[in-house]
C-alpha cells in the first residue's frame, strides 16, 4: 500500500484529502503545520507528499526544498496561487507536479498515480543498476597489497605496465583516455613505451577481463582517440 502525507494547513480540506486518499486505497498521514510536516516526512517515510504552499509556521517552498535536501520523494503542490511564477518556483524549488485549488479529485488521483509511477521506475533503474555494477566488482578487482589483477576471484598474471593501466582505469570508469595519457601512466617504468605498444597492452588486457576479447565490453576503444573502461552494464558493444 502506498503512503502519502498531506500537509495541509485547513483543516477540513486535509481530512477531505485523507478521506478521499483512504477510500482510494493509500494509506495518509496528516500534518497541519511545516514543522509536523517534516517530522512526519522523516517519520512516516510517504511514497508521496501532497504540500500547501501556505503554512502558518513556514512557507511550502521551504519545506519542498529542506525535503529535497535528503529525499527524492515525489511533490506535489496544491495552491490556490494560480500565477505561473508561483509554480515556477515551486518547480525549482523541488516539487514535481502542481494544482490550482479549487481541483477535481477525479484529476489529482490520476496525477498522483502518474508521479507514482514514475517514482516506482526511477527505483527499479536504480537498484537495477546496482546490482549490475555490484556484479561487475565481484567479476573484476584490484588486490593492490599483492599487485594482483582478480578476475571473478581467480588470480590472473598481468606486467606491470598492464596493472597500472588496468588501475588508472578502475580509478576513472567512462572516462576517455588518449594515448598519450596512456603512455605518460607508465611512461616512468618503461622509457620506450609507445602508441603500439599502448595498443598490445590493451589487446593483452582484454584477453585477460574480457568474456570475449573480440567484443569487449570492458575496456572500449575510443575511434581517433584513445580507450575507456565501463562496468559493459549499460553501453553497446564497441
Amino acid at each position: 500500500m502506498y503512503k502519502i502525507l498531506v500537509i495541509e494547513d485547513d483543516i477540513m480540506m486535509c481530512n477531505m484529502l485523507a478521506m478521499y486518499l483512504s477510500e482510494e486505497g493509500y494509506h495518509v498521514a496528516q500534518a497541519n503545520q511545516a514543522e509536523e510536516g517534516l517530522a512526519l516526512a522523516e517519520q512516516f517515510m510517504p511514497n508521496l507528499i501532497l504540500l500547501d504552499l501556505i503554512l502558518p509556521d513556514k512557507s511550502g517552498l521551504e519545506v519542498c526544498s529542506q525535503i529535497r535536501m535528503h529525499s527524492m520523494v515525489p511533490i506535489m503542490i496544491l495552491s490556490a496561487k494560480s500565477e505561473v511564477s508561483e509554480r515556477v518556483q515551486a518547480l525549482r524549488a523541488g516539487a514535481d507536479d502542481y494544482m490550482c485549488k479549487p481541483f477535481s479529485m477525479h484529476e489529482l488521483t490520476a496525477r498522483i498515480e502518474a508521479l507514482l509511477r514514475r517514482s516506482q521506475v526511477h527505483v527499479q533503474d536504480e537498484s537495477a543498476a546496482d546490482t549490475a555494477q555490484q556484479e561487475h566488482n565481484k567479476r573484476l578487482q584490484l588486490d593492490h597489497e599483492r599487485r594482483v589483477l582478480l578476475v571473478q576471484g581467480k588470480a590472473v598474471e598481468t606486467t606491470f605496465s598492464e596493472y597500472e593501466l588496468l588501475k588508472l582505469f578502475l580509478s576513472h570508469p567512462d572516462k576517455v583516455f588518449s594515448r598519450e595519457e596512456l603512455i605518460n601512466q607508465i611512461r616512468g617504468f618503461n622509457s620506450y613505451v609507445t602508441d603500439r605498444s599502448i595498443d598490445v597492452h590493451i589487446v593483452n588486457l582484454r584477453k585477460k577481463i574480457e568474456p570475449n576479447p573480440k567484443e569487449p565490453v570492458y575496456l572500449r576503444t575510443v575511434w581517433g582517440f584513445g580507450y575507456k573502461y565501463t562496468n559493459g552494464a549499460a553501453e553497446p558493444v564497441i
